[in-house]
């Protein structure tokens, strides 16, 4: 079964949360070492540049997943 069977959600909250699993999975199968990830963790969870690029790579996902629910009007 696929990870991603559908960007469809009941609700723009649903939708968020999607954004954010997008996100995570794109760092996951760009980096598939879960070591690396864990090593490299500690310099971009407290650097303010990184953290704020990862908000914009969620909110980029979130425009994605509102356009494919109609932007929640039906």
């Amino acid at each position: 079964m696929s990870w991603l069977p559908t960007l469809i959600t009941k609700t723009p909250e649903e939708g968020y949360e999607l954004a954010i699993k997008l996100s995570r999975m794109a760092v996951k199968k760009t980096q598939p070492d879960d070591a690396a990830r864990g090593r490299m963790r500690p310099d971009y969870s407290n650097n303010a540049d990184s953290l704020t690029m990862a908000s914009h790579v969620v909110a980029t996902n979130f425009q994605t997943v509102a356009q494919a629910n109609d932007y929640w009007r039906g």
